[in-house]
C-alpha cells in the first residue's frame, strides 16, 4: 500500500538479467509497480498478464494492500485467482469479487507481539500513532491520519484495540500501522527496526513516515516462497517486480527481479535488473520480452 509518488527518475530501456531457468511464475507488486499512478491497469498490461497466463506462467499479485482493496485487479486474476496481501500476512482467493474474497492462508501478528511493538515504538519515537489491520476489520487511534480514505470500525488507543476483549478480538491481526508526523520515512524505519527487534517484521511502502508491522518472519518473500513450494516452483523460476522497501526481500529471493524506473534506491540495489517506470508499463515491457524469447 502506497501513496504513489516517483522516487527516482525513470530509465528508458529495461536492463534485463538472464534468467537461470524459463519462468513459471511472475510475482508483481501493485502500487507504483503494476498500477499506474491513477491506480489503473493499462490495456497493455492487461494484455501482457493474460498472455503470460495463456503461456502457462502463473501471475501472483503480491501487495501490501488489504484484501478489501483488491478490486482494482479483481478482473485480471485469471486462472488460480490468488493474491498475497498485507505484505505476506494473507493469501486470498479473489474469485468471489470485492467483498466476497476468501482467506486461503493467514500468517497473523500475535497480539502480544503487536502490543510489544506499540510500547517500544512509543518509547523510541514519541508521537507515533497506530492503526490495526485485521482480516476483515480496520481500527485506528483517534490521532491516526485519514490516509486510506475509509471509515475505521473503531477509534481507541492501540492498547485497547489489541486487548483480549477488544472489538474483533476473535479475528486475526494481519499487521499494525505506525505513522509519525515529523520523522523522515527511512529514519523512522531504521529507528523502529532497532527498537522492535525480532518481535515483528517492519517495512514501509509509502513515501510518508508510515510503517507496516507484521508477524516475525512474515514478508512478501516468505509467503511467496511458501506458495511456490506448494507448486514445486523454485526461486530460479520466479520473476519479480517491485518499487518500495517492502519489496526488497521478494526481489532478493526471486531468481530474476526488476526494480521499476520509479523505485526506491534500496529496491534498485536489491533487484537483478531494472525496467521502466510504472506509468510506462514497465511490468508489461518485461513480460512481452519474456514471451517473445519463448517463441
Amino acid at each position: 500500500m502506497r501513496e504513489n509518488d516517483p522516487v527516482t527518475s525513470a530509465t528508458r530501456q529495461p536492463e534485463t538479467p538472464a534468467a537461470a531457468l524459463p519462468p513459471r511464475l511472475i510475482a508483481t507488486d501493485l502500487d507504483g509497480t503494476l498500477l499506474r499512478d491513477d491506480k489503473s491497469v493499462s490495456e497493455r498490461t492487461v494484455a501482457a498478464l493474460a498472455a503470460a497466463e495463456e503461456a502457462g506462467i502463473e501471475v501472483f499479485f503480491v501487495t501490501g494492500r488489504p484484501a478489501r482493496w483488491m478490486d482494482v485487479v479483481s478482473d485480471h486474476v485469471h486462472g488460480h485467482g490468488l493474491a498475497i496481501c498485507g505484505n505476506g500476512a494473507a493469501v486470498v482467493d479473489l474469485h468471489g469479487g470485492p467483498g466476497a474474497h476468501r482467506f486461503v492462508k493467514v500468517r497473523e501478528l500475535a497480539r502480544e507481539n503487536a502490543l510489544d511493538a506499540v510500547r517500544l515504538l512509543r518509547e523510541a519515537a514519541p508521537g507515533t500513532v497506530f492503526a490495526v489491520e485485521q482480516t476483515y476489520g480496520f481500527y485506528q487511534e483517534p490521532a491516526y491520519p485519514k490516509l486510506h480514505m475509509e471509515i475505521p470500525d473503531n477509534l481507541a488507543p492501540a492498547e485497547q484495540l489489541l486487548a483480549p476483549d477488544a472489538p474483533g478480538a476473535g479475528e486475526p491481526v494481519l499487521k499494525i500501522l505506525a505513522f509519525h508526523h515529523e520523522l523522515d520515512p527511512d529514519a523512522f524505519l531504521t529507528v523502529a527496526r532497532r527498537a522492535v527487534g525480532d518481535r515483528a517484521t517492519l517495512t514501509r511502502s509509502s513515501p510518508s513516515a508510515l510503517l507496516e508491522i507484521s508477524g516475525p518472519g512474515v514478508s512478501k518473500a516468505s509467503t511467496l516462497e511458501l506458495c511456490c513450494a506448494e507448486r514445486g516452483i523454485s526461486p530460479e523460476e520466479v520473476v519479480a517486480f517491485g518499487d518500495m522497501p517492502n519489496d526488497v526481500e521478494m526481489l532478493t529471493w526471486a531468481g530474476t527481479s526488476y526494480a521499476m524506473g520509479n523505485a526506491h534506491p534500496s529496491v534498485i540495489a536489491a533487484a537483478s535488473g531494472r525496467t521502466v517506470a510504472n506509468n510506462e508499463d514497465g511490468v508489461a515491457v518485461v513480460i512481452e520480452k519474456i514471451l517473445a524469447e519463448r517463441l
